[in-house]
């Protein structure tokens, strides 16, 4: 029986204050997304002087950077969200990890190269259309602010009318995002599983 690949994910910090904590969690279907990808996935956690031998031990064939917690550069309060999803794009980037990002995990990858985030509205609970190379099709949308305009080696692959950046990619480095969260849609989506597929399974 051929071994499943498996994948790590990043999680978001929940602050308890009456306990003084700072928690790392993330959605259920996270994990039951990617188990309908073909992938057994294992959550990183926010400590940044542990990642890159969490990486070495675990040897994944992905990464994926999940949503929750805005950039502290943006208003965000967890700064160890944003070091840890930069030293995984780092270790990324350098083993030629192939690297998936959603909602923040997108915004991560953008604000990595130097790409601006703006203040948008009408994007939060809703649904909206998107066109680009994928196609033309109707997304989830949970976002204040997003990338109006990309730099190399950021490629947009689907945009809105209004000019919003809903997913990129980067063939030089393996990279692919989405503004939207397929772990979100129910039933999950044929599309959204055959591009995570895609990605992982090239390596």
């Amino acid at each position: 029986m051929t071994s499943k690949k498996t994948i790590v994910y990043s999680q978001r910090v929940e602050i308890i204050e009456s306990y003084q904590e700072r928690r790392d969690c993330a959605d259920q279907n996270i994990p039951r997304f990617l188990g309908a990808c073909g992938f057994i996935s294992v959550p990183v956690p926010n400590v940044v002087q542990a990642v890159e031998d969490f990486i070495n031990t675990i040897n994944p064939a992905g990464i994926v950077l999940t949503g929750g917690n805005s950039l502290v550069c943006y208003g965000g309060n967890a700064p160890e969200r944003d070091a840890t999803d930069k030293k995984l794009l780092e270790i990324a980037l350098n083993k030629r990890v192939p690297v998936y990002g959603f909602c923040r995990g997108m915004q991560s990858i953008l604000d990595y190269f130097g790409c601006r985030l703006e203040d948008v509205e009408g994007h939060v609970a809703v649904r909206h259309l998107v066109n680009g190379s994928w196609g033309e099709f109707e997304v989830n949308s949970y976002h204040n602010q997003a990338c109006l305009q990309v730099k190399e080696p950021l490629q947009i692959a689907e945009i809105t009318e209004e000019g919003v950046i809903e997913a990129i990619e980067c063939q030089r480095y393996r990279l692919m995002a989405t503004m939207w969260h397929p772990e979100r849609e129910n039933p999950f989506r044929k599309s959204d599983i055959e591009r995570i597929q895609n990605l992982f399974n090239n390596r």
